[in-house]
């Protein structure tokens, strides 16, 4: 696994296969698709940042790299994707062996250009908080003081707006110091461009123009009109924290059997056509505080009607969600206008009750958004994980914008798509392949926001056939990939990250050990929790438990070491060993089982997975579990409930829960408060030792984790027996150990699941 780890600390890249099936047929064979997780931003240490422009292909566009062909004597390089042969410029004139630029250098797989001061002036960022008054007083104030936090940690010149909506939407002029003074739009009528331009008075001092597109200082607006709405923090810091500060309810009065007239859609679209008109193709981000669900405008949710309930999983799959489809298409046409200016949507939910994360999805996903959802704006997931985000740390998440996403591959490779936060930007060409999954079809994805973390999923396609076709086929034995990331560095500058691979292909029938010896089963597991999620959303009766065991038995049957049919003399090598158990875990994750979960919860879940690398969407599909006892150091505990005994506490860590759970003795002990008696030092480093591991975990996450604390057989215990292997359930034949637990499920446990699969695989 190490080796693995290393090529992702050198180029933030993990794939399935290390080395790749040859040919078409070999692929299929192969049953998990060929794939790479892609970190374009990942921190790499000693990453040279290079002041002059990059050199490119005069015929492939692709960027010189260190797998170039140089011939030093005639100045020529030869381009590893399409074998053209380039000259080089005058000023590379110096060039030799020895004296070669850094972009050649071999450990610089991984290099960025910056741009040079002449390409323009760095760009400010820009916040629009878009805040939601539908609540009770008390969210009101703790959504207040998170606010008046944010406010203070926003960068010095970034450019700050304000719109707060309920019933209706108010678009408050920060420029405007002497009352507070604001623009209010109904909350049920569709707002276009022009009717912004128009009612919000941007051509009071100068004349509309009458022909061409209006979009920010360059393009027909003043500076000063645009002032009005979004100006530097510093600036306007004193009118933002008055205004946040005067915050009031909705004054709109709700009847006792309906929900408040929420109008969530109205205000997003108001947002984004402000921005779009103010501060087109520069880095801006939209952060939606929502606190519950919209009932006004096209893109509601709910009927005001109380005793209609909110739709469930089962209402979706009946197809008796009457807005649902009316609200996605909604915000599948704000998805597009965001991508199309370059802008971000940020939401934050914090309800009891679903506020739209379903429906709202589309827009967040492929505008490169960040997604919290908690139960209230007083809770600790959503305060610390606001905060993160503005807060320099050695954890900060490193906010860019306005990305864009390159892919180049040698010709006997194309890309099926991407599974992961961006949108496509319909640039065919020779790479795409004709199978599309996820945003396909394209070389070129918009990325409007990312950070330090966004994982890209590539899918990809082995092109190469087999046999006669062979012929006039390149001889070589490896692929070639670039990835380039064109990004607004938080600096200001734009910036261009390229990554240049190589991989090793083999075919044929003696190439199984070669392939095993590069299946990352780690990537593996992550890519199948990508791709099976997708296809729950996007084919109807989809039976995702199903297609998941089949693959599994498939992949079993071909790297796997049996005699036919005896399942005893059944082995795998340890490359596989353990994805099995990857899958067992999937099978029964909150991605697979929706059971239980809500639609917004599951979308939430989703979206966090597909924008998380490979160590991270491990850690949601099979939870860490370490045991802290007095007869040994912490150390790791299998993922079953047999680890639970009455003196030992356990650290689960699910990723979107913490859970510290205290065996039945530890928590007496605990009652009793030996912890705080002196001859009791031990038993106090005990149950401090779990919480300080916890402390460490939460700080470096983000979004921030629910931190759940409790004991044996207490109720909140079912947060570790809900992901623990129910190897010893309420009626099986060996009872548990003393002080240990069972767990109530008619669930089948990995043993039995692996016996299924050892019998199925040697058929």
């Amino acid at each position: 696994m190490s080796e693995f780890l290393d090529l992702e600390s050198q180029d933030g890249v993990r794939m399935t296969w290390n080395i790749f099936p040859g040919t078409k047929q070999d692929a299929v064979g192969c049953v998990i698709p060929t794939a790479a997780m892609y970190t374009p931003l990942k921190p790499i240490p000693n990453t040279p940042v290079l002041p002059y422009a990059p050199l490119r292909c005069r015929m492939c566009r692709s960027i010189l790299n260190p797998f170039s062909i140089v011939d030093y004597i005639a100045k020529i390089w030869i381009c590893p994707f399409c074998f053209q042969r380039n000259h080089f410029p005058p000023h590379y004139s110096s060039i030799s062996e020895d004296n070669l630029p850094a972009e050649l250098f071999p450990q610089y797989t991984t290099i960025e250009y910056e741009s040079t001061p002449d390409t323009g002036p760095a760009v400010p960022p820009v916040f629009l908080f878009v805040v939601d008054t539908c609540m009770i007083e008390e969210e009101i104030g703790f959504l207040k003081s998170a606010l008046a936090q944010a406010v203070e940690l926003l960068p010095e010149r970034s450019l700050v707006g304000l719109i707060t909506f309920g019933t209706y939407v108010q678009v408050h002029e920060l420029g405007f110091g002497q009352v507070p003074k604001s623009y209010v739009f109904k909350g049920s009528k569709e707002v276009t461009k022009e009717q912004i331009l128009e009612q919000m008075c941007f051509f009071t001092r100068k004349p509309k123009p009458s022909v061409g597109v209006i979009a920010g200082s360059r393009d027909g607006l003043s500076a000063e009109s645009i002032a009005r709405f979004l100006l530097p923090a510093s600036e306007c810091e004193f009118v933002l924290d008055s205004l946040l500060e005067e915050l009031q309810k909705d004054p709109w009065p709700v009847p006792a059997d309906q929900r408040a007239s929420r109008c969530t859609s109205t205000a997003l679209s108001i947002a984004a056509s402000l921005l779009g008109v103010c501060v087109p193709g520069s880095g801006a981000r939209i952060m939606a505080f929502v606190g519950g669900p919209s009932t006004e405008g096209p893109g509601s949710i709910a009927s005001k009607n109380l005793s209609e309930p909110i739709r469930s999983h089962k209402d979706l799959d009946k197809g008796s969600a009457p807005l649902y489809n009316k609200a996605v298409k909604f915000y599948e046409g704000l998805s597009k206008q965001l991508v199309h200016q370059g802008h971000v949507l940020d939401l934050f939910a914090c309800a009891l009750d679903q506020v739209g994360v379903a429906e709202l999805k589309v827009a967040v996903e492929r505008s490169g958004g960040i997604v919290v959802l908690a139960e209230s704006f007083g809770h600790s997931v959503f305060k610390d994980s606001l905060r993160h985000i503005f807060q320099s740390s050695d954890y900060d998440l490193g906010l860019s914008f306005n990305g864009i996403f390159e892919v180049s591959c040698s010709k006997d490779v194309k890309v099926q798509g991407i599974i992961g936060p961006c949108a496509s930007l319909d640039k065919k060409g020779p790479v795409c392949s004709e199978t599309v999954i996820g945003q396909g079809n394209t070389s070129a994805w918009k990325m409007c926001g990312l950070d330090k973390k966004t994982s890209l999923c590539l899918v990809f396609d082995i092109a190469r056939k087999d046999g006669p076709e062979a012929i006039g086929q390149p001889t070589s034995n490896q692929f070639y990939f670039q990835f380039l990331t064109y990004y607004q560095h938080n600096d200001g500058h734009m910036r261009l990250r390229a990554t240049t691979l190589s991989r090793r292909w083999v075919a044929g029938p003696g190439s199984i050990q070669d392939l095993l010896a590069g299946f990352d089963q780690e990537a593996a597991a992550a890519v199948m929790a990508r791709v099976v999620s997708f296809k729950m959303e996007m084919e109807a009766d989809f039976d995702p438990i199903r297609w998941l065991d089949r693959s599994l038995i498939r992949l079993c049957s071909k790297f796997g070491d049996y005699q036919k049919e005896s399942p005893s003399s059944f082995s795998l090598s340890p490359r596989l060993s353990i994805f099995p158990q990857f899958m067992f875990h999937l099978r029964r994750s909150q991605f697979v089982q929706v059971f239980n979960n809500s639609p917004d919860e599951t979308a939430y879940y989703r979206m966090i997975l597909n924008r998380e690398n490979v160590a991270n969407s491990v850690v949601m599909i099979q939870p860490s579990l370490i045991s802290y006892s007095f007869h040994s150091v912490p150390e790791p505990a299998l993922l079953d409930v047999t680890a639970i005994a009455a003196d030992r506490i356990l650290l689960l860590d699910s990723y979107f829960t913490v859970v510290v759970f205290h065996g039945a003795s530890i928590a007496q002990w605990r009652n009793a408060g030996y912890q705080n008696q002196a001859e009791h030092q031990t038993f106090a480093q005990l149950l401090q030792a779990p919480r300080d591991d916890a402390d460490a975990i939460i700080k470096e996450r983000f979004p921030v984790p629910r931190l759940v604390i409790c004991d044996q057989y207490g109720s909140q215990a079912r947060f570790l027996l809900a992901k623990l292997n129910p190897s010893v359930t309420y009626n099986s034949d060996n009872p548990p150990p003393p002080g240990g637990d069972v767990i109530f499920t008619d669930d089948v446990s990995f043993q039995v699941f692996l016996d299924h699969l050892q019998r199925l695989a040697v058929q």
